[in-house]
C-alpha cells in the first residue's frame, strides 16, 4: 500500500544509501529509516487506530444502555479531562522521541538512559502537579461549571478525585510511548493499545453487576491506567536493557528538552483551539441547531486524519534519525510520505465531494443533507490540505525548529478568529467551513515553504506534490458539480477512480513501489497474513 512503506528492502532492490558510491555498512540509522521497518510501523499504527475506533463504535452503545445518559456523560467528560491535562506533558514526550532517535542515528546509545529517566521523572512530577490542581478544582467543576444532575453529583466528585490519582501515570505514559516510537516499535505499541482501549471501554461493564454508581466504575478505569503504564514501562526496559543499569539524569540535555517542549506546548495549546473553537463560536453566533448541522460533517470529514496521523507518527522519529544521519534520506522520506498521503486520500476526497449529499440524505434525512452538504464538501478540502501538511510539520520538528510552527499558529489564531467571525456572520455555517478550510490550506502552504527552507533537498519533492495536487483540483471541482445528480455522481466516481488507479500506478509509483504493491496483492490473494507477512520480513 505505502512504500515508506515501499522503499525497497535490501533483498528486493538497492537501498538508498547502499547504492551510492562508497556506501557504508548498515548502521542503526539505516535500519531505523529502512523502508520495510517503516512499512511495518505504519501498518501497525494504522491498524491500531482503526481497531480503537471499531472498539469505540461497538462499546459506546453498550455503555450508554447500561450506564444511562447522565453517567455515560460523566465518563465521556473524564476521557476529555484526561486529554486536556495532557498539556502538562510540556511537549517532552515529543522531545524524548526526537532526542532518542537522534542519538540512535549518531550511534550514541550511551546517552539514551539519562534522557529517558529525566523525561519520565519530569513528566511524572508534572502529573503530580496536574493531580493537585484537579483535586482542588473538582468541587468547582462539578457543582458550579458542569451541569451535573444533583443525584449523581457526589459520585461524580469522587470520580474526579480518582482521575486525579491517575494523572501522574497518564501523563508519564506519553513519555514511555514516545520512547518506544523512537525505536520504531509500533508493533509493541499497537499490540498493547488495542487491549488497553478494549479494557477502557469494557471495564465499566465489569462492575455494573455489583454497583451502578460511578465511583467503582471510574476506579476500574483508573486501575487500567496503572496497568497500561506498567506494561509500557516493561516494554521500554525490554527494548533498551541499559535502562535497568543506568538510572541517572546526569548529562541529560535539559535546556534543549525544555526549549523544544516549550514550543511544542504552544503548538499543542493554540492548534486545538483553531481546530475545535469553531463549534463553540457557531453556538454563540448562530444557534445550537447550527452546531449540529456543522459538527456532524466536521466529525465525518476529520476521520480522514487517521491515515496521515498513522504515517506522520512513524515519520517523525525517522526524520529525527535521518536528519543527523543522512539528509538525502530525510528528503526521500519526506517526498514518499507526502505522496502516499495524497494517493491514499484522493479517492476518499473524491467520493466525499461527489456522494456526500447522497450519504447524508440516507443517514440523517433530506433536511440535514440540505443544511450540511456544502459544509461537508468545504471541510473535506480543508482536511485534505491539513493532512498533507502533517509531513512538513513533523519534518520541521525533527529539524529542531518547533518554534516556527508555534509562531505561525500564534499569528494565525487572531487572523482566523476575525475571518471566522466575518464569514460566519455573513454566510452562516457554510462561511464557518470556508474559514476553517482557508486557514488549513494557508497553514499547509506555510508548512511546506518552511520545510523547504530547512531542508533544501526536499524542494523537488514539494514541487512534484504541488503538481499532483493541482492536477487533482479539476476532478474535485467536477465532483462537486455532479453531486446534485446521484446516478451521474456514481458514474463519475467510478470512471475517475479507475482512471486514477491506472494513472497513479504508472505515473506516481516507481518500479520498486509497483513491485512492492504487487507482492502485497499476491499475499492478499493467498490470504496468508497478508500485509504483516510482507512487512515483517525486515
Amino acid at each position: 500500500m505505502k512504500n515508506m512503506i515501499a522503499d525497497p528492502s535490501p533483498s528486493d532492490a538497492p537501498d538508498l544509501d547502499a547504492s551510492s558510491p562508497g556506501a557504508k555498512s548498515k548502521t542503526a540509522g539505516d535500519h531505523l529509516t529502512s523502508g520495510r521497518l517503516l512499512a511495518r510501523s505504519t501498518v501497525w499504527n494504522l491498524g491500531a487506530s482503526v481497531g480503537s475506533i471499531l472498539i469505540a463504535l461497538v462499546s459506546v452503545p453498550v455503555l450508554l444502555k447500561y450506564l444511562g445518559t447522565d453517567r455515560f456523560g460523566v465518563i465521556s467528560l473524564i476521557w476529555i479531562v484526561e486529554g486536556q491535562f495532557g498539556v502538562f506533558d510540556l511537549g517532552l514526550s515529543a522531545a524524548l522521541t526526537k532526542l532518542v532517535a537522534e542519538k540512535l542515528g549518531l550511534a550514541k546509545d550511551e546517552d539514551i538512559p539519562a534522557i529517558f529517566w529525566s523525561v519520565v521523572l519530569i513528566m511524572g512530577a508534572m502529573g503530580l502537579v496536574a493531580a493537585v490542581i484537579l483535586r482542588l478544582f473538582s468541587p468547582l467543576l462539578v457543582y458550579h461549571i458542569l451541569k451535573v444532575p444533583p443525584k449523581i453529583a457526589l459520585e461524580t466528585l469522587l470520580s474526579f478525585h480518582f482521575v486525579a490519582i491517575s494523572l501522574p501515570v497518564v501523563i508519564s505514559s506519553a513519555a514511555l510511548r514516545g520512547f518506544l516510537a523512537a525505536y520504531q516499535r509500533f508493533d509493541l505499541l499497537s499490540a498493547t493499545r488495542l487491549p488497553i482501549s478494549l479494557f477502557s471501554y469494557l471495564a465499566p461493564l465489569l462492575v455494573l453487576p455489583f454497583s451502578r454508581t460511578l465511583g467503582p466504575v471510574v476506579l476500574v478505569l483508573v486501575i487500567s491506567r496503572f496497568i497500561a503504564w506498567a506494561i509500557h514501562f516493561v516494554l521500554c526496559l525490554r527494548v533498551t536493557p541499559a535502562l535497568r543499569h543506568a538510572i541517572t539524569i546526569k548529562g541529560a540535555p535539559f535546556r534543549h528538552m525544555f526549549s523544544f517542549g516549550g514550543w511544542m506546548t504552544v503548538t499543542n495549546i493554540v492548534s486545538p483551539i483553531m481546530v475545535s473553537l469553531d463549534r463553540l463560536l457557531i453556538g454563540a453566533l448562530i444557534s445550537m441547531s447550527a452546531v449540529a448541522y456543522y459538527a456532524t460533517p466536521y466529525e465525518a470529514a476529520t476521520k480522514m486524519w487517521i491515515i496521515p496521523s498513522a504515517i506522520a507518527a512513524v515519520l517523525f522519529p525517522a526524520f529525527a534519525t535521518a536528519f543527523v544521519h543522512d539528509k538525502n534520506r530525510a528528503a526521500m522520506l519526506y517526498e514518499k510520505g507526502a505522496k502516499y498521503i495524497f494517493l491514499s486520500l484522493f479517492p476518499i476526497v473524491l467520493c466525499a465531494l461527489a456522494l456526500g449529499q447522497f450519504v447524508l440524505h440516507l443517514w440523517l434525512g433530506s433536511t440535514f443533507a440540505a443544511q450540511s452538504t456544502t459544509v461537508l464538501q468545504v471541510l473535506v478540502v480543508g482536511v485534505f490540505a491539513n493532512s498533507l501538511a502533517q509531513v512538513p510539520f513533523w519534518q520541521i520538528q525533527a529539524a529542531n525548529r518547533p518554534d516556527l510552527p508555534a509562531k505561525v499558529h500564534l499569528v494565525e489564531l487572531p487572523c482566523y478568529l476575525l475571518l471566522f467571525w466575518g464569514l460566519t456572520k455573513q454566510f452562516g455555517i457554510e462561511g464557518a467551513g470556508i474559514a476553517w478550510a482557508l486557514r488549513a490550506t494557508i497553514d499547509s502552504l506555510i508548512m511546506f515553504w518552511l520545510s523547504g527552507r530547512l531542508l533544501v533537498e526536499s524542494k523537488a519533492g514539494t514541487r512534484r506534490l504541488l503538481w499532483m495536487v493541482l492536477s487533482a483540483c479539476p476532478f474535485f471541482l467536477s465532483a462537486i458539480w455532479v453531486s446534485k445528480n446521484v446516478p451521474a455522481a456514481m458514474v463519475y466516481v467510478l470512471i475517475v477512480s479507475v482512471a486514477y488507479v491506472f494513472y497513479a500506478w504508472y505515473s506516481y509509483l516507481t518500479s520498486d513501489e509497483r513491485a512492492f504493491a504487487q507482492r502485497i496483492a499476491q499475499s492478499l490473494s493467498f490470504g496468508r497474513g497478508p500485509i504483516l507477512n510482507q512487512v515483517e520480513k525486515s
